[in-house]
């Protein structure tokens, strides 16, 4: 399926202009990155580059796009024409998925003519700006659990498409598990999920529900037993599963009061390897404030996937310099009140004191990396072949695995959920 149409109108507007014009061809460089973190928010956690590499290779304009384009009257026959041969060959480097990253930071780099680097503006903004502000709401939510394992359940709060990638972006950012099958298929991670208060409603009895959980999943399987009373759930759910039941799931109540009552019923029961997860409407908040409770793992869905959850990333695609007539690049920006932007091809590099971040330097002009520095940008797109490293399940796991390293390296004071800064300065060198 063609990617090519999740676009807007203007940038082939401005495609057909500048092919009249003759400026099409003109060595560019753009960038993303965000002018300000989300209020409240000391860093932000980069997500979407393997999705956005994997839309890249799906862009291309076939039959199907080009007539549709034609009837509607977006572009004339020699734009068009141009568009049945679109390729994108140049060449894009970013910050890796999992990174951290700073206002100003030139997250992503694409060098390319302007006519096909133009072209990806909407797309390279709807998957970073979507997926990063995922992962930077769980991030705080994976550093409040404190270690505990957080599944995430969001799929019915949000698009079918979306919640797919709220499930990708919340793996990278830490999340153990999902309960969204596809994004399980799509991207290897792993899938969780048991029964719902339906399936206890559907039978005679929570015990006939119990039983007939347990007799299909084993007595491993984690009960639902907020369903009626609790308590009487969790010595029904113990005589049936036996002191081996797997966990027992609570979605409602004052749960620090009830996940303290429901533990210490488990254990005089003899159940004292039986985990409690909790899933009730859960936030990076609530989850510091079950911090002190005897909670083995949490499930989160709405204020994950959801705007409700999270502040936009905010992110925007802009032109910072492109060569002139003589061959010469010339640096461009934007001097406009509060969207300002800084020319030039750039370096970003992280400060390391002792291994721990204190500064984000963005080097203008020069690639040199010094000894207490840690460059941030890797190649993605190489004359358009895309690195597969960076895709499907093997690039997710390696975004996991970079955003706990880069997260490692963030002082103390990043984590803290209180309202704040960004915890690292931003310095143009």
């Amino acid at each position: 399926m063609s990617s090519a149409l999740l676009t807007d109108r203007y940038e082939l507007t401005m495609l057909e202009a500048s092919l009249k014009s003759g400026t099409a061809g003109r060595d560019s460089v753009f960038e993303v990155f965000a002018r300000r973190l989300p209020e409240g928010r000391r860093f932000g956690v980069v997500a979407g580059t393997g999705r956005f590499l994997q839309l890249l290779a799906d862009f291309r304009f076939g039959d199907d796009e080009l007539a549709w384009l034609r009837e509607a009257g977006v572009v004339d026959s020699p734009t068009l024409d141009w568009l049945a041969d679109y390729r994108f060959s140049g060449t894009i480097r970013g910050y890796r998925e999992g990174e951290a990253y700073l206002p100003g930071s030139p997250l992503l780099v694409v060098e390319s003519s302007f006519a096909e680097g133009v072209l990806l503006e909407t797309l390279a903004l709807s998957v970073f700006n979507h997926d990063s502000a995922v992962a930077g709401a769980a991030a705080r939510m994976v550093s409040a659990a404190d270690g505990r394992p957080l599944a995430e359940m969001g799929s019915r709060r949000t698009g079918e498409h979306s919640a797919v990638a709220a499930a990708r972006a919340a793996y990278v950012a830490g999340f153990g598990a999902t309960s969204n099958l596809e994004a399980g298929r799509s991207w290897g991670i792993p899938t969780m999920g048991t029964a719902a208060h339906a399936f206890t409603l559907l039978h005679d009895t929570e015990e006939d529900a119990f039983r007939a959980q347990v007799a299909t999943l084993g007595s491993g399987t984690t009960l639902l037993v907020d369903t009626y009373d609790i308590a009487e759930a969790v010595e029904t759910a113990v005589r049936v599963a036996g002191t081996g039941l797997g966990a027992v799931r609570i979605d409602s109540g004052d749960l620090p009061i009830v996940v303290a009552q429901v533990r210490e019923q488990l254990d005089a029961l003899g159940a004292t390897g039986t985990r409690i997860t909790v899933t009730n409407d859960l936030d990076e908040f609530t989850i510091a404030a079950l911090r002190a409770a005897p909670v083995d793992g949490y499930g989160v869905g709405t204020s994950v996937v959801s705007g409700s959850g999270h502040p936009a990333a905010g992110m925007v695609f802009k032109l910072v310099a492109r060569r002139g007539d003589d061959g010469e690049w010339l640096s461009v920006s934007k001097k406009s009140a509060d969207k300002a932007t800084v020319g030039g091809r750039k370096h970003p590099v992280r400060v390391l004191r002792d291994g721990v971040a204190v500064e984000e330097r963005i080097k203008v002009g020069t690639d040199e990396t010094g000894p207490d520095e840690r460059a941030l940008l890797v190649p993605l797109v190489v004359d358009g072949v895309v690195d597969d490293r960076w895709t499907g399940p093997e690039g997710t796991a390696l975004a996991r695995e970079h955003h706990a390293a880069a997260i490692a390296e963030l002082p103390h004071e990043a984590f803290r959920l209180g309202r704040g800064e960004a915890v690292l300065p931003t310095v143009y060198a």
